[in-house]
């Protein structure tokens, strides 16, 4: 039931997180998805901005799976899809003009432990960028690899350089077809290993291109077999649900609620009717058949039988992370 393509939102949001993580974000799945379902990211900092994060994602994989050349304005429209609802949606999709610097303090880059090119070399060193990630006659992981440590290289945004940069891993891979239904969880790998992420960026720049290749491509394959061990998790979870309910028909929308609810851990009876063409009667119902053999709950703050959340998936997934994350 669960196949990588029914997964693909779960692993998407994981990926999402992950990246953010890495840049000092935290957040639970089950709060990610009730700001998404609510709309509180408007009140929720830290949710909107991983918000904008899958965003970004999603844009960077439609932009991959266009198929025709990438362009430097793709790379701004995946920052500003990153950054137009937060905080810093000022400098939203806009190649910097100053210089910038990471570690030290933020007075000067004495001290940092890079500085990446002046401003005036950045809309240049982009061009070229952009002219490999168009390429079609390398390996495509390790033109994966080299365009997002390039681009971390050249850091030209204020802020948003880390997320961006791994966008632009997805954009590749789907470009080249080597992800088509899914997104690997790449991310979360390397947000495991962060001293291991972070030096082999160090070795990219003083020229061990193949070592930094190497790291990247044992994370992807890890990766990927992770991405393969969460829907088997995930379909045996769903068989089990449908073993509760008693084996309901395969046109019932209960049953066809099961198979979506990876998508929409958080789902009220309109999301119901969009992902199973029932009627309005028949998905309320079903939704209350969920809640009745406990694997949905109400969702706290709403009026009874409004909306409902899985917090077994919410924990599924959550324990599926940590066991990645697990040296």
């Amino acid at each position: 039931m669960a196949s990588l393509s029914a997964i693909a939102g779960n692993l998407l949001r994981s990926e999402s997180a992950a990246s953010s993580r890495i840049e000092g974000l935290q957040i639970s799945h089950r709060r990610l998805a009730r700001a998404a379902y609510s709309g509180a990211s408007a009140r929720d900092n830290t949710a909107a901005e991983i918000l904008g994060n899958v965003a970004a994602m999603k844009r960077a994989i439609e932009l991959g799976a266009r198929g025709s050349g990438f362009e430097v304005a793709d790379i701004e429209d995946i920052h500003r899809t990153l950054l137009r609802f937060t905080a810093d949606r000022g400098i939203a999709g806009v190649v910097r003009d100053v210089q910038n610097w990471i570690g030290g303090n933020d007075f000067n880059p004495i001290g940092a432990a890079y500085v990446p090119p002046p401003p005036e070399a950045v809309p240049a060193l982009l061009e070229d960028l952009c002219l490999f990630i168009s390429r079609d006659d390398l390996a495509p992981v390790a033109q994966a690899a080299i365009a997002h440590a390039q681009f971390e290289n050249i850091h030209p945004f204020v802020d948003g350089n880390g997320r961006v940069g791994r966008a632009l891993v997805h954009t590749i891979l789907r470009r080249r077809e080597e992800t088509l239904n899914y997104i690997p969880p790449i991310s979360l790998v390397l947000a495991a290993e962060p001293k291991s992420y972070v030096a082999g960026f160090g070795a990219f720049s003083r020229g061990d291109v193949s070592g930094w290749c190497v790291t990247f491509a044992e994370a992807t394959e890890r990766a990927a077999w992770a991405a393969e061990r969460l829907a088997a998790e995930i379909e045996s979870r769903q068989e089990a649900w449908l073993e509760r309910l008693g084996q309901p028909r395969s046109d019932a929308a209960v049953r066809r609620l099961v198979s979506a609810l990876p998508e929409q851990p958080v789902i009220d009876v309109a999301a119901g009717r969009r992902l199973t063409g029932k009627s309005h009667v028949a998905v309320q119902a079903a939704l209350k058949q969920l809640e009745g053999a406990g694997i949905l709950s109400p969702l706290s703050g709403k009026r009874q039988g409004r909306a409902w959340e899985c917090r077994e998936l919410f924990d599924l997934v959550e324990e599926f992370e940590r066991s990645v994350a697990a040296p």
